[in-house]
């Protein structure tokens, strides 16, 4: 989601910003920091981090809440790092302002692009150097949650080098007070411990640390003097989700605050041409039709009399010249450039394409569709622009990069705007940065009803059909097999509406590779959807390794680990999860079991699907056993909490996903014609974590990938029918 193409990490590349280490955080920040989120009793000692003089540490968190736990990882972290009493800790978001810009993000990609760690920079070069990230991450608004960094980089750049830093501050405040050397102090449960036995709480002693500044190189722990790191502790968000209290942005309310429904032209790039206002003028709790570009916008007292305004209005608009666009003809564009357009080069290793020369070729065509994001909570925005000033409320995965984009909007300088972020129902890259169709409508919203706050709300139609879609892509394989049934020669050309995918490059062994791209641009809009490329690279992939075992008489399990005996980790991933899903174990008539493996975001996941094919043609999925490679779990429960959903996200979206386009617009309306996975469909999903010494890898995307073709792999292992076109349920399926 921040990838190559972002122009944040082009800037730092080019820079040649390849010194990091922790942001120094020189007093007058932290006295900055303290007037703008600190309560009465509470100060800043370091980045991300406050004490209260009861004890009290609070994690700051420069990301959204989306429900995937990285509050409470986070805090782990940070709080591991500091030998916290974990009974004292507490997180809370950060505030939308570049004093709290996330430097950490900015750091770990580049790095990654780098292929570095943060090891490999020489120590005397990191303070020197050590706000770089930060003030990147200040100039780009940078406070995004996405791409499974949270605890990869954030934690790791961020929370543990913060929580270290302030442990050093409290043991020499200590030492200070009692005219001895640090090094005669331990820490351990807030406190810090002479070796006399005096103590001092992190309470008693936070005011006087805030005196030295935080390192940028503090000692950090290694893993066997971990407390919290690798525990499954209690999230924090839990119990107020589970009691109805978290309040997410469509739950705000305000004095006086009116409401918003918006009908938006239902061809993309369609312009408002025509409006019956007269058939709202008298309508009761009415107070304003809000005119746009491409929607109408109703305010009224009541959102379900908005709605119904809107509808009333029977807006009509133009198609922008894409009124005879369909699904059918998007798939032929697509079908067309990879045989008949040019392909534009990408990676080739060893002969590349002319290995193929000579050899007897096989090829297949794959296809996914376009997909929704679909979250539960719709995207929604509240605003309220009075005397000059805008105030926005939402969920969004970019606080202060939302913040700043309103700004842009109402054409009002930053610190005329300030942006409140709440927790999000969902967001799976719905709400990622560039993609805020729905703050746009909200910002120019309120700026016509000046001095009302307005909450507008997409009601489920129009979040179904102006998304940001998952791209339709069709994909071009061919390969050579040696002897011995292994591929001595690997093509794969795919259509794309940007650049090209490094997530198409194979991990497997395989001599001869040629990657390349055929670009084909549509007018659906498309954006990042959990696991980006991953997630139809995945299933292009694992489809095709499992084509090329199939012809070589060979078994789909015994064939990957020939394909991965250079890579330990991948092997190991496989290993685990075949042994304990029964791999090779006798079957049931009518059920088969399917691989799927990937690598996203630095974790390695292997799926085991056991799916049965009834006399109907019915698909049910009994089992999906998972093991994954992180590296390490920073807290066990939620990393596999995260698995699970990515094989319940993943099923929706092989079974059922699919957005169609007639006459240039989405088909899909709601739930009934976008189905989701329902409970009674759920498998049995057993997670199992294969931990390494790699660096640590993300939860929330790396499990999506692999689910589709373990799925239809399975299917083929059951009846005999390959799947090369998602979703499932548009194939009729018999038992062999």
């Amino acid at each position: 989601m921040i990838s190559r193409r972002k122009f944040l990490i082009g800037t730092a590349t080019a820079a040649g910003a390849l010194i990091v280490g922790y942001g120094l955080w020189p007093s007058r920040r932290l006295a900055r920091a303290t007037l703008l989120d600190a309560k009465s009793g509470e100060r800043f000692v370091a980045n991300w981090i406050k004490i209260a003089d009861d004890g009290t540490i609070t994690v700051v968190i420069p990301h959204c809440d989306m429900g995937t736990g990285i509050f409470t990882s986070l805090s782990q972290m940070a709080a591991d790092e500091l030998d916290a009493d974990w009974s004292r800790v507490r997180s809370e978001t950060a505030p939308a302002d570049p004093l709290f810009a996330n430097g950490s993000i900015v750091e770990g990609f580049v790095l990654e692009m780098r292929k570095m760690t943060r090891d490999s920079i020489p120590s005397v070069l990191q303070g020197a150097a050590g706000n770089t990230f930060r003030t990147l991450a200040e100039y780009a608004d940078v406070q995004v949650t996405g791409g499974s960094s949270a605890v990869r980089m954030t934690g790791v750049y961020g929370m543990r080098v913060a929580g270290a830093a302030v442990r050093e501050m409290l043991i020499k405040a200590a030492a200070a007070r009692m005219n001895v050397q640090p090094n005669e102090f331990h820490t351990e449960m807030s406190r810090v411990i002479h070796t006399s036995g005096k103590s001092f709480g992190y309470g008693e002693l936070a005011a006087e640390a805030v005196n030295y500044s935080p390192s940028s190189n503090p000692e950090l722990k290694s893993k066997s003097d971990f407390k919290f790191i690798g525990e499954s502790v209690a999230r924090f968000d839990i119990p107020s989700k589970v009691n109805g209290s978290t309040k997410y942005g469509v739950d705000t309310q305000l004095p006086d605050m009116c409401y918003a429904a918006i009908r938006i032209s239902p061809v993309f790039g369609g312009k408002l041409t025509l409006l019956n206002e007269e058939s709202v003028a008298h309508v009761r709790g009415v107070k304003k039709v809000v005119k746009l570009d491409d929607a109408v916008v109703v305010v009224a007292d009541r959102f379900w009399r908005a709605s119904n305004a809107v509808g009333k209005l029977e807006p009509v608009f133009d198609h922008g010249g894409n009124g005879a666009v369909t699904s059918k003809t998007i798939r032929d564009r697509h079908s067309s450039a990879l045989q008949h357009g040019k392909i534009k080069q990408d990676m080739k290793t060893g002969s590349g394409a002319d290995a193929l020369n000579n050899a007897a070729i096989i090829e297949r065509f794959y296809n996914v569709p376009y997909l929704a994001h679909a979250p539960m909570e719709p995207a929604n925005a509240t605003a309220l622009y009075e005397d000059g000033r805008l105030e926005v409320w939402s969920g969004t995965q970019d606080g202060l990069g939302s913040r700043a984009f309103c700004a842009k909007t109402a054409g009002l300088k930053l610190n005329k705007v300030t942006f409140n972020l709440m927790p999000s129902g969902g967001g799976f890259g719905r709400r990622i940065p560039g993609y805020w169709n729905f703050l746009t409508y909200a910002v120019k919203t309120a700026m016509a009803v000046p001095g009302v706050p307005v909450k507008l709300i997409f009601d489920r139609q129009q979040e179904m059909q102006h998304d940001y879609y998952r791209p339709n892509v069709t994909s071009r394989f061919r390969a050579a097999l040696g002897q011995d049934g292994l591929p001595t020669a690997w093509v794969h050309d795919y259509t794309t509406d940007d650049a090209p995918n490094p997530e198409a490059h194979i991990f497997y062994s395989v001599p001869n590779q040629a990657y390349g791209t055929a670009r084909v641009d549509v007018h659906v809009p498309t954006g990042p959807w959990r696991s980006v490329e991953t997630s139809w690279h995945g299933f292009f992939i694992e489809s095709f390794v499992d084509e090329l075992a199939h012809e070589a008489k060979r078994d789909p399990f015994d064939y990957r680990r020939a394909l991965l005996q250079s890579k330990p980790r991948h092997l190991g991933t496989l290993n685990l999860a075949a042994e304990k899903a029964g791999w090779g174990s006798p079957l049931p008539a009518g059920r088969g079991r399917g691989i799927g493996i990937s690598e996203c975001f630095g974790t390695i996941v292997a799926h085991i699907a056991e799916v049965e094919v009834n006399g109907k043609g019915q698909v049910k999925v009994h089992r999906f056993t998972t093991a994954a490679d992180p590296g390490f779990a920073v807290n066990p429960d939620g990393f596999k909490a995260q698995m699970q959903s990515a094989v319940v996200f993943g099923l929706t979206a092989a079974l059922y996903g699919e957005i169609t386009i007639d006459k240039g617009a989405v088909v899909q309306e709601n739930f009934p014609d976008y189905q989701m996975l329902r409970l009674a469909e759920c498998p049995a999903i057993e997670v199992y974590v294969h931990e390494s010494d790699a660096p640590l890898g993300g939860a929330g995307e790396p499990g999506v990938p692999p689910v589709a073709p373990a799925l239809t792999n399975a299917i083929f292992a059951a009846c005999g029918t390959r799947i090369r076109e998602l979703p499932v349920k548009n194939h009729p399926l018999t038992r062999l």
